[in-house]
């Protein structure tokens, strides 16, 4: 039982930042986006999330430094995120060389072209469901973008091959993964889910690695990483079942 680790590199204005609760104006500075994920690489990740944060709440886009990441990560595959909302950024973000792409609000917002891409592109699809309570939350988490059950079945009809599961409540804060909405998003999908948000200690690695049965298939580390609260590789020996 493997669990997939994929240590977050978030760009706002050029730099690697970190956000609380996903919100403008509370980032803290990491410095250069290509440093940031080298680190990662030289700790043995095998993926990295990299989202371009002025992209997802619509302000520029950072695409020059993201192309830069994404050519000098040799064999890591990379996960893009941030305002991925028509054909243009999406094909951009494929043609940079991501293994895939995150869909967030223009899947709330655009059904019927996220049917469209998630046929024609398959398994480069992830759908990101950033829940609040029951609710999903849209554009750059300001908007309320739907029941999260009712949006999942419609998804699950589109055939869409994975879910990325982010507690916006939890996300940034180190207070621990939502287990139970991940199980229950489990519950309503065969599909692989990977978990986002409030993870801080080595007990919740585990704690996730326990429900790769259930469907889970990885973990995007943030804060946890850049707090020092462990390191990546003691994430990754967890994770790997060791």
């Amino acid at each position: 039982m493997k669990l997939e680790l994929l240590p977050a590199v978030d760009v706002a204005s050029g730099k690697a930042v970190r956000l609380t609760q996903g919100e403008a104006g509370t980032e803290e500075d990491f410095g250069h986006p290509l440093k940031a994920a080298q680190d990662w690489i030289a700790a043995g990740a095998e993926w990295i999330h990299l989202v371009d944060l002025d992209a997802a709440f619509g302000r520029g886009h950072n695409r020059e430094v993201i192309a830069d990441v994404v050519a000098q990560s040799g064999a890591v595959k990379i996960e893009l995120s941030g305002g991925i909302r028509d054909d243009h950024s999406l094909e951009a973000a494929l043609e940079l060389g991501a293994a895939r792409v995150n869909l967030g609000t223009a899947a709330l917002e655009d059904p019927e072209w996220t049917s469209k891409v998630i046929s024609k592109y398959g398994d480069q699809i992830a759908v990101g469901l950033d829940v609040r309570g029951s609710t999903l939350a849209a554009r750059g988490w300001t908007k309320e973008g739907g029941d999260l059950l009712e949006v999942l079945a419609r998804l699950e009809a589109d055939g869409c091959a994975r879910y990325v599961v982010t507690d916006v409540t939890k996300d940034g804060t180190l207070k621990g993964p939502n287990l139970e909405l991940l199980k229950l998003v489990m519950q309503h999908t065969n599909k692989p889910v990977v978990a986002s948000g409030g993870i801080s200690t080595l007990q919740d690695i585990q704690d996730l690695v326990d429900l790769v049965p259930l469907g889970l298939e990885g973990a995007i580390l943030g804060k946890s990483l850049y707090a020092g609260r462990f390191t990546l590789e003691e994430a990754l020996a967890i994770g790997s079942g060791h």
